[in-house]
């Protein structure tokens, strides 16, 4: 197979790039606001970050893919040398870029996660989901959990020794969590007993580590019904001896994996608790506040699959585009007329290249700044800015959730075409990545919830100013892009200032409007779509101003250029779509249920 399946590049200065110029990195390490972070160990965190996605990652991407996760007796089976390669994930602290320093994590900033978790995204999908969820598990148990239930979990969950999962969904529930049945019952001891059925649960089992540690949605006998009726609960595949060690298997079991469209050496499982019994659990936070706890892991989730789809994105455009320079096929223009062309030579196909680079550039530009607003909150000591920061971290993990992923599907499926027939044949692989990009819009929430979301609980939240104050500064990047009337940015300032002018228009029509819910959820989604392109134009705008800083500074780096070519490409091929999707917004209008049919 050597030479069909390129392997992947980390494209180093391009996420650099970004780290410090769209999420501001730099800035905060110079300020000392990251604390004792520098630039030199920056740079070498993500050169060994990059090693390792090219050298050990890469290469299992696509026989994962084609062998897959193997399930029998209760047990999952992950392709051969997936054991080895996890162990060394784990031994070299991988798992623990952004996790505390008290429980053995590096205790880095979210931006340096959501760089690092890129390149292993690109290199390896599959792989890269299982630790998303059990850095996610950290957060929620150390933001919600009892001394005693940290100290027990949280340095193996760190160390990477040992996994996590996030167990929301039942067959009859789907999205609608309030839905769930699963019970637990309090022993008197401090434990619970936990019987019930979860689906879609991501790495719920496997060969790769000591333990798995289930966080599990369920309800007490006496909750009430709905969403506030829901508790959580810390359940181990094993339970611990005495010396902190695992010992006897719980009464919990994978009955069973997905063979799914894509992603297949991810494995996705059924879960069976309390088929002997009753599985032996522990109440993480309060009785009756499961969700508010579960959201600590879905926040960082969501995040995190936005960045998937930036991920894949990327590795479907380095593939289309070593394909596009070494296939010939047609003769360009003015071409030789003895010797067929390469397709790059082709204009359609450079523009569907640049389609997919300028996608990219935009969809990484909203996750590091969205990771940018996570650090904040977190750090920032006055509480006004860091009231500040967690407002637009909400506004920002939907838009990130949803559009970026959508990019994912977007870029793939290009990649596919620019391969043309050869791209719908498995062995290129570029189906791959159109494959494993299609569950990001639909899990951690489908982007139609996330939708739902950023209008009715962040735009609309009563009291909140985030919306103006982001629209605010989207026009003062149009203002400066415009000023700076430069010819290789063509018509990128005033494109960013007309998607920001149909922006306000929409979230104006949204606030008059706000007691027709119908309306508003039926505007939901290409509202999302018109914030993401706003946001996506100003974030490019600022990404240009600072490539041209940069390049009359005397920096003479490739990627500057690119950089500005992205961001007029995608104000004048994506950008100029914001006008109608506010029109969208303003006259959306969804049929009655009967105009389908009798139900």
């Amino acid at each position: 197979r050597t030479g069909i399946v390129p392997e992947y590049i980390a494209p180093l200065a391009k996420i650099a790039f970004f780290l410090d110029e769209i999420a501001g990195l730099g800035q905060d390490i110079a300020s000392g606001e990251a604390g004792e972070l520098s630039q030199d160990l920056v740079d070498g965190i993500l050169s060994e970050a990059a090693r390792f996605a090219q050298e050990q990652l890469s290469p299992q991407n696509w026989p994962g893919d084609q062998i897959g996760a193997i399930f029998a007796n209760n047990s999952v089976t992950m392709p051969p040398g997936w054991q080895s390669l996890y162990k060394a994930w784990a031994e070299a602290g991988w798992n623990g870029v952004d996790l505390p320093a008290e429980w053995g994590g590096m205790g880095l900033p979210t931006r340096m996660a959501t760089a690092t978790m890129e390149m292993w995204t690109s290199a390896c999908m599959s792989f890269a989901l299982g630790p998303v969820l059990a850095q996610g598990a950290v957060d929620t148990l150390e933001r919600h959990a009892s001394t005693d239930l940290k100290e027990q979990y949280l340095p193996k969950l760190v160390s990477g020794e040992w996994t996590a999962t996030m167990n929301l969904t039942e067959p009859q529930a789907g999205s609608d969590v309030g839905a769930l049945r699963t019970r637990a019952v309090a022993q008197g001891d401090g434990s619970y007993r936990i019987t019930g059925n979860k689906i879609y649960i991501t790495y719920g089992e496997h060969d790769l580590a000591d333990n798995i540690i289930h966080l599990v949605l369920a309800r007490l006998t006496d909750a009430p019904q709905g969403s506030k009726g829901i508790s959580l609960f810390l359940v181990p595949k094993f339970l611990l001896k005495s010396d902190g060690s695992p010992g006897e298997h719980n009464d919990v079991l994978c009955t069973g994996i997905e063979h799914k469209l894509g992603i297949h050496a991810s494995p996705t499982c059924s879960m069976a608790y309390g088929e002997k019994g009753g599985a032996i659990g522990w109440l993480v936070g309060e009785e009756n506040r499961g969700l508010n706890c579960m959201f600590t892991m879905m926040n960082k989730a969501r995040l995190f699959t936005g960045l998937q789809g930036v991920a894949i994105a990327e590795r479907a455009y380095q593939q289309a585009l070593d394909y596009a320079r070494t296939r010939r096929q047609g003769r360009a223009l003015n071409a030789q007329s003895d010797i067929s062309s390469l397709i790059i030579a082709h204009p359609d196909v450079r523009r569907n290249l640049m389609l997919m680079r300028a996608q990219i550039s935009a969809a990484r530009a909203i996750a590091y700044r969205a990771a940018q607003a996570i650090d904040h909150a977190q750090n920032e000591t006055d509480p006004a800015k860091r009231k500040l920061a967690d407002e637009l971290a909400g506004l920002l993990t939907p838009i990130t959730k949803s559009y970026c992923s959508d990019i994912g599907v977007d870029v793939t499926s290009i990649g596919v075409q620019i391969h043309g027939g050869m791209g719908y044949v498995e062995e290129t692989g570029a189906a791959q990545h159109f494959r494993d990009s299609r569950i990001t819009p639909i899990y951690e929430g489908t982007n139609g919830i996330q939708a739902i979301d950023l209008v009715m609980r962040k735009v609309l939240r009563p009291g909140s100013t985030i919306a103006s104050e982001v629209i605010a500064r989207y026009k003062a990047s149009a203002m400066a892009a415009t000023g700076l009337d430069k010819q290789e940015f063509g018509e990128l300032g005033s494109i960013t200032h007309e998607a920001t002018e149909a922006l306000e228009k929409a979230t104006i029509w949204l606030r008059q409007n706000q007691n027709d819910a119908p309306a508003l959820l039926a505007s939901a989604s290409p509202y999302l779509r018109l914030f993401s392109l706003a946001e996506g134009c100003a974030s490019l705008a600022d990404a240009a101003m600072a490539a041209t800083r940069r390049h009359s500074r005397g920096e003479t780096h490739s990627i500057l250029a690119e950089i500005i070519a992205d961001a007029r490409f995608y104000a004048e091929n994506f950008g100029v779509a914001a006008p109608s999707l506010a029109r969208m917004v303003m006259q959306s209008s969804v049929p009655d249920v009967k105009a389908f049919g009798a139900l």
